[in-house]
């Protein structure tokens, strides 16, 4: 695309302000002329192609416009007539440079938001700039419009006409027949009207659409009064102020591209999602929230940076009053439409204003995505997440995986809700679940090996933090080898229960009999595993099963303060009662005394207490223990019991998820 811009008109009507130089010129504002403010403008848009007709003072403009220093290819044409002809007589003295790309058409005396620049760019039709809402004026230009198109443009029109300024984007195919039309009437010696009587005679071949910009600045200088109004407007615009928001920690093309359009429209803020609003919405971020920051702080053009706390966008709005907020368009439907809704409401409040613009899809931005979920693969990073996210949220939810499909249901499962999203923060690794996955006894039969073997299935497909379940951690011994290999693969946190000997599941209680180890020497574990391993982010978190044992709250508070002073960096209290009265008393007499340590629950038996609930009592991380296989081997009995009674898989196939469905589940790098 190439820009065409007029300038061979002599601006009498500004009197001693063109004695010297040209209209175009004329400063607006304490740094911009006309000229240099269009020129800028066409820069930004990424045009390079710049066909400037001249007349008088054509030295003095060449000369300004190459002292400019822009990034623009110049290609001057002079008007030798300029004094007896009009501007379509200089259109066709630049003909030879205008026949092969399409054309951004200005005036320039012009001066126009940046907003309205880019309107006009990203129409997709010819177009010229239009208003809806500014009166007709009696000696300016105005549109015609029929059926949607602009028919006629001149000053006489006021039927069906709306204001109109000379502001143009004209496909080649179309700018064609207007220019061969111009090139007929200069020929005919018909040099003396606007560009547009040609455009008329040939509209019905020639589509040029109405783009409507209302009360946007979009206005021709033609005396001093028109500069004092413009120039006042421009210093309007200039001090205007636009939100944005981020939760990405790398920047790419795309977020460059609506950064640069932003900062056109205002002093651009842009507001970075905390850690936590980030986690939330979708993975944990590779950079923390200062570290974000202060890379948002160095993007040229940004004014400020802030903290958004929230996927919502409200509490900043409300502080800021930006005159914008820029988004990308992405977020008109789906589970971002609350939160859009919720912004539309609040500008309306003081007036504000939603600028969206076209989302970037883009198969690089896939790869980096790509790339983010491998560097969060790894085990340094992963190891780290969980004490990380326990800071951030508070309060986590850890669901069960045994395999690597069941993994990257717990990894990919996300529920939208009011604008929000929800997903598992970490993965539970269950003895039991692993060992009836093998059709095995719960009874630390699968050895750790095998167990191993089942973390690096899933670690392999998936990112989340994983949370190991180390039965009794066997003879201390033992146990130290097992944490130094949990913490070399990339685990997050074993939980070893305070039982001795034969393993029995704790689903029996009483009913069979288990043998609870002495505090001294689960201690004395406790101790030989924290002193194990090589970093500070692997989690040792000792399960008190004294509620299960009936051994009383007492047992159970005292074994929690001993074994947190051993070094255990998280206690779980369990119990097999629906009624979640005694995890609360426990929970809160633990948390009288101690603040700090993590406290770990497997709701499977008091199952109706929230997430919610739990935090503000003071829990932090809950875990889905066992409910992915509960709820699988009932469909699959049924599966197979539906294929026996009817001969055929018809009826199955009723109840079965397309297998292309469970395909979709496995990422494509695999």
């Amino acid at each position: 695309m190439k820009a065409l811009i007029l300038n061979s008109g002599l601006g009498s009507r500004m009197g001693v302000l063109t004695s010297e130089h040209p209209k175009c010129m004329t400063e607006i504002t304490s740094k911009d002329t006309i000229l240099s403010r269009q020129l800028k403008q066409i820069v930004e848009a990424g045009i390079t192609e710049v066909v400037m007709t001249t007349g008088a003072f054509d030295e003095v403009l060449v000369e300004y416009c190459n002292g400019l220093d822009l990034p623009i290819h110049f290609t001057f044409v002079k008007n030798p007539l300029y004094a007896e002809t009009n501007y379509i007589y200089s259109i066709y003295c630049a003909k030879e440079y205008l026949m092969d790309d399409d054309i951004v058409l200005m005036h320039g005396d012009l001066v126009f938001d940046n907003l309205v620049f880019d309107k006009v760019l990203s129409s997709e039709t010819s177009c010229m700039t239009t208003s809806s809402t500014i009166p007709l004026p009696e000696k300016d230009f105005k549109a015609v419009i029929e059926k949607g198109k602009i028919t006629k443009v001149g000053i006489e029109y006021f039927d069906s006409a709306m204001s109109a300024q000379p502001l143009y984007k004209i496909l080649l195919k179309d700018w064609k027949i207007w220019l061969d039309n111009i090139i007929d009437f200069c020929k005919n010696d018909n040099r003396k009207c606007y560009a547009e009587n040609a455009f008329n005679q040939v509209s019905d071949r020639c589509s040029i659409y109405p783009l409507d910009v209302k009360d946007m600045l979009c206005n021709e200088i033609d005396n001093p009064e028109d500069l004092a109004m413009v120039s006042e407007k421009v210093n309007e615009l200039e001090n205007k102020t636009v939100y944005m928001s981020f939760s990405t920690d790398m920047v790419h093309s795309g977020h460059i591209d609506i950064i640069k359009k932003a900062k056109k429209l205002g002093k651009l803020i842009i507001g970075v999602l905390s850690d936590e609003a980030v986690a939330s919405y979708k993975r944990y971020p590779l950079m923390p929230f200062s570290e974000r920051k202060v890379m948002f702080e160095n993007i040229s053009g940004v004014h400020k940076v802030v903290e958004q706390k929230t996927l919502s966008y409200k509490e900043n709005l409300e502080m800021l009053k930006p005159d914008y907020v820029v988004h990308g368009d992405d977020w008109v439907a789906g589970f971002q439409k609350p939160i859009r809704d919720e912004v539309v409401s609040t500008l309306a409040t003081y007036g504000g204003e939603l600028v969206e613009f076209p989302y970037t899809h883009s198969e690089k931005l896939k790869v980096l995505e790509q790339r983010s979920r491998a560097e969060l693969s790894l085990p340094h990073m992963r190891r780290a997440r969980l004490k990380k996210v326990i800071e951030m949220k508070g309060t986590i939810s850890a669901m069960e995986a045994h395999s690597g499909l069941t993994g990257l249901i717990v990894e990919d499962t996300v529920v939208y809700q009011n604008g929000e999203a929800r997903q598992f923060d970490a993965m539970w690794i269950s003895s039991l679940c692993d060992s009836t996955a093998k059709g095995k006894p719960d009874i630390e039969l699968v050895d750790m090996t095998s167990r191993f073997r089942t973390i690096d299935d899933i670690m392999e497909v998936t990112t989340k933090p994983i949370i190991f379940d180390g039965d009794t951690g066997g003879l201390t011994e033992h146990f130290v080898y097992t944490v130094k290999t949990l913490e070399r693969m990339g685990v997050s946190m074993v939980i070893i229960e305070d039982k001795t000997g034969l393993k029995k599941n704790s689903l029996f209680g009483t009913e069979v009999q288990q043998t609870q180890d002495s505090i001294p020497n689960f201690c004395e574990k406790i101790k030989a595993g924290k002193k194990a391993q090589k970093t500070k982010d692997f989690m040792i978190c000792a399960r008190i099963e004294s509620l299960i044992l009936e051994q009383g709250m007492e047992d159970a508070l005292e074994r929690a303060f001993a074994f947190a002073g051993a070094g255990a960096d998280a206690v779980m209290i369990h119990s097999r009662k629906k009624d979640p009265s005694e995890i609360f008393e426990f929970v809160e007499n633990f948390r009288a005394k101690d603040k700090t340590t993590p406290i770990v629950v497997v709701p499977t038996s008091f199952n109706t207490v929230t997430e919610e609930e739990f935090k503000d009592r003071g829990v932090n991380i809950v875990i889905y223990a066992n409910q992915l296989t509960r709820t699988a081997f009932p469909a699959m009995q049924n599966a197979a019991k539906l294929i026996l009674e009817n001969h055929r898989a018809k009826e199955c196939d009723d109840i079965c998820m397309p297998f292309k469905d469970i395909i979709t589940l496995i990422p494509e790098d695999n």
